[in-house]
């Protein structure tokens, strides 16, 4: 395996992060016409059907998959709908929902009683600085129950990871299209609950062929796509040489929202995404150049 990406590669890595960072804009879209909650449980129907019958089940316990499925589909999925349908901007969403990486770290050391580092300390408080900027700046577009939905929905991704590195799964692609199962029904079951019978129905009633197109966009391109590629340039180059391009989502999400969802980049806004994304940055990058000075 090569630490310098052949262009090819590189535009491959280029076109998984945009996918992913665009969806935010994506997810607006549907937003428009279903219900959050039913809105994520086609998504997983997508996601699904038909990967499933091609790919075969991972040699993991059910009961993994299903919380997988659940923290996921259910926690992520579930609550960041909900938080982007008028409670937070879709470019502030992209952003928030990184935090998934210090949840992710919190949970590692609780569980392995690992130390947590000076680096980190100090990438965590970058972004909890960029987090606050956020909260202080509330409005009508980006609401401060926005704002903890999404926290919520990274804390279940987190989770989601923690579930995944206990599996070990063989190949990622069939894990998640597999764990999918386990996020419909209950979140189905929501929909009626929550949202309503009737406003369940509606939205499929008022659903046109761009609000399909978006469902399927989430479940075939940011899933299926986006999780085969990622694999399959992992499997070829270093983590240390692919990892760091996921910094680059973010900046998709927030521009993609400018451009076509004319969301305004004042300049709190730029100072709260510049705090969080060198905290991740400094959280991702700084072994390696340490490593690499010495």
């Amino acid at each position: 395996m090569s630490a310098a990406l052949p262009w090819r590669h590189l535009l491959l890595a280029l076109a998984v992060v945009s996918v992913w960072g665009t969806n935010f804009v994506v997810i607006k879209v549907g937003l428009r016409d279903l219900p959050p909650l039913l809105f994520a449980a086609l998504r997983f129907t997508m996601a699904l059907v038909p990967a499933v019958f091609f790919l075969p089940r991972p040699s993991v316990p059910r009961k993994n998959l299903a919380l997988y499925g659940l923290l996921i589909g259910v926690g992520q999925f579930g609550l960041l709908y909900v938080a982007m349908n008028g409670r937070i901007s879709a470019g502030l969403a992209s952003l928030v929902i990184q935090i998934q990486v210090f949840f992710t770290i919190g949970l590692s050391i609780w569980l392995t009683r690992e130390r947590v580092r000076k680096f980190q300390w100090l990438a965590l408080l970058l972004a909890a600085l960029g987090i606050l900027e956020i909260g202080v700046h509330t409005d009508g577009a980006t609401t401060t129950g926005g704002l903890v939905l999404v926290l919520l929905a990274a804390l279940a991704w987190a989770g989601g990871n923690m579930a995944a590195i206990q599996a070990n799964p063989s190949s990622m692609l069939a894990y998640v299209v597999w764990s999918s199962a386990y996020c419909i029904a209950p979140l189905l079951v929501l929909a009626f609950l929550v949202e309503g019978r009737d406003a369940t129905l509606a939205g499929l009633h008022r659903a046109t062929w761009t609000t399909w197109a978006a469902v399927a966009w989430q479940g075939w391109g940011n899933t299926l796509f986006g999780y085969a590629a990622w694999g399959w340039l992992l499997a070829r180059h270093p983590a240390a040489t692919i990892a760091p391009m996921a910094l680059l989502v973010p900046v998709f999400g927030l521009g993609a929202s400018a451009l076509w969802l004319q969301e305004s980049l004042p300049a709190w806004k730029l100072l709260a995404t510049a705090l969080v994304m060198a905290g991740l940055a400094v959280n991702l990058l700084w072994p390696r150049l340490r490593a690499a000075l010495a």
